[in-house]
């Protein structure tokens, strides 16, 4: 087999058999399970519990989609998102997990962790960012540091976003076209595309180390991005033991009798000016003139009928 007749039989194509959940069907079950995010993320504040969730996978594999529905209506002092920069000159003389260990959540907080320290088993080992010894001493101390984690009472979750290749090239060509949507890609994304069968190697070898009993990889499928947050979500939920946590009743204070306070003249401050005004009322411009056009198209129309002649 040619090297070409390899890559290709390595590649995965897009499945015809899952079917692309109906939009309202998932929008509806996912405003759902985000409410039991909501509920989730009460129990983690009121009963002071650290979790951590990783997420790994492909380029355009639907990682940060994922991530965004998961912190929609969650509090940011609660559940935030860590993604790391390129490490600095100093944190490439530290221990590779030291910059990592400082992001770890303290009691009552939830992060999302979107890319980890699993950065060494893909993207560093493929486009040789680290050295073989490096790279092997990660896959041995990865185990030990999250059993670690875990002795120390961390609810940690890793989940892997799959993706074909011919979807994961189909939402690279859309990033491409969409100019608000062209940040997210990169060279070194792109460069993911010739590389596809060295990060299936470098996924494969990083399970086989990494997938242990204290904290398993669960792999989501991800050529749909509907079905794939649905997925991962309800997930998630099952495998932590939340309960609806109590919040104290509150109610809306009696608002006192004014005492005298007096407005500061408007002149003296400086506000912004009224842009949505002006938009209004070129909207309304453009409805007046639409309807304008419409009436004398309409208008000559009927003339038209009036004056023609009658049919035999």
């Amino acid at each position: 087999m040619t090297k070409k007749e390899s890559l290709k039989a390595s590649r995965r194509p897009v499945d015809p058999a899952i079917e692309r959940v109906p939009k309202d069907i998932y929008e509806k079950e996912l405003y759902r399970l985000q409410a039991e995010l909501v509920k989730m993320q009460e129990w983690v504040r009121l009963e002071g519990v650290r979790m951590v969730v990783v997420f790994e996978g492909r380029d355009a594999a639907g990682k940060g989609s994922a991530i965004k529905r998961v912190t929609q209506y969650l509090n940011p002092r609660v559940a935030s998102i860590v993604a790391l920069p390129t490490p600095s000159d100093r944190e490439k003389t530290q221990w590779y997990f030291a910059r990592y260990i400082k992001e770890l959540p303290a009691a009552g907080e939830i992060r999302l962790f979107d890319r980890s320290w699993y950065n060494r088993a893909g993207v560093e080992k493929v486009m040789g960012f680290c050295t073989p010894d490096e790279y092997r001493r990660f896959l041995h101390q990865t185990p030990i540091f999250e059993r670690l984690l875990i002795e120390e009472g961390i609810l940690l979750r890793k989940y892997w976003f799959s993706v074909s290749d011919a979807e994961q090239e189909n939402r690279f060509k859309s990033r491409l076209r969409d100019p608000m949507r062209q940040w997210k890609l990169s060279p070194m994304d792109l460069e993911s595309i010739t590389r596809w069968e060295e990060y299936s190697r470098a996924k494969d070898e990083m399970l086989v180390h990494t997938d242990i009993a204290e904290s398993p990889w669960y792999i989501v499928e991800g050529d749909d991005k509907r079905r794939a947050r649905l997925n991962m979500i309800h997930h998630l939920l099952s495998t932590v033991p939340y309960f609806a946590a109590m919040r104290p009743p509150l109610e809306l204070p009696k608002r006192p009798e004014q005492a005298g306070y007096e407005r500061p003249p408007r002149e003296l401050s400086h506000y912004v000016e009224d842009y949505a005004a002006e938009l209004l009322e070129r909207h309304d411009k453009g409805e007046k003139h639409a309807k304008k056009v419409k009436a004398e198209k309409d208008g000559k129309a009927a003339k038209a009928d009036q004056e023609a002649p009658p049919q035999a």
